[in-house]
């Protein structure tokens, strides 16, 4: 399948803003099931990208001047394998092991551990357990836009019982983390097929071994992972994946604005 994605993050200040510097995850990863045939950012400043340790490429945007707006606009079409839960095999940067590491977003506290206990018996077959984790997790968790943010602990989304894709997301991981799963979190897009919906979604890739892989689940949609994703990055949490993350000085009030895009063909774009 071939999704045309537009991506435009804008940020307006009350006051000039001295020197800013952000961290751009905005280029898909190259993998098995999926590949950038085009792919462009526009963006102020000076941009240099590197690949971080997770394997995301990161482009270090920093502006010197004094400035009252950023705007980044990423846009191209990427090619995704249409073969729903194929598993990507280890890239071999960092060890599975590193994401059996709580966060502070991702800490199963003992509610969490009880509930991750009923869902993933040592003994199960994984796939299916994984499954139904991410079906009990949506039973629990609401799909609510708006209802937490995006410091929100797995913990206090489960307490709250609503949340967004972010939140299904870090409650899977530290369930699975619980349960002695390395598992980490992707951010990206996925195509919708209806215009207006939101396109920006977040989702899971839990550990099954050397001689398999990553099996990539949408726990929001109680889904294996096709060709309607397009992956950007991947981290222990929502801190090392989002797609945009800096540091500024001055600036007083923020506004922040988001819009994505995703398409079938550049005509619906």
């Amino acid at each position: 399948m071939q999704l045309h994605i537009r991506h435009e993050t804008s940020y307006r200040y009350g006051e000039p803003v001295k020197r800013s510097v952000q961290n751009l995850r905005l280029t898909p990863r190259s993998d098995p099931v999926q590949r950038a045939l085009s792919w462009n950012i526009s963006a102020p400043g000076r941009h240099r990208s590197q690949l971080d340790a997770h394997g995301n490429v990161v482009h270090l945007l920093t502006l010197d001047e004094p400035h009252r707006e950023i705007r980044i606009i990423v846009q191209g079409v990427v090619e995704t394998d249409d073969t729903e839960g194929r598993v990507l095999p280890d890239e071999g940067r960092l060890s599975p092991l590193t994401y059996l590491a709580e966060t502070g977003l991702t800490h199963a506290n003992e509610a969490l551990a009880r509930f991750a206990a009923r869902h993933l018996s040592p003994t199960a077959d994984r796939t299916p357990a994984l499954m139904n984790l991410a079906a009990a997790v949506c039973d629990v968790i609401r799909y609510e836009p708006g209802a937490t943010d995006v410091h929100e602990p797995a913990a206090r989304a489960f307490t709250r019982g609503k949340g967004v894709c972010q939140d299904h997301a870090h409650v899977f991981i530290a369930c699975c983390r619980a349960a002695g799963i390395p598992a980490r979190y992707v951010s990206g897009y996925f195509y919708t097929g209806k215009e207006g919906e939101i396109a920006s979604h977040a989702w899971v890739d839990a550990w099954l071994g050397q001689e398999q892989g990553w099996l990539s689940i949408d726990v929001t949609h109680r889904a294996l992972i096709g060709g309607k994703h397009c992956r950007l990055a991947v981290g222990r949490d929502y801190l090392d994946a989002c797609p945009v993350r800096g540091v500024r000085r001055g600036g007083g009030a923020e506004e922040m604005k988001v819009a994505v895009i995703v398409a079938a063909s550049a005509q619906q774009q």
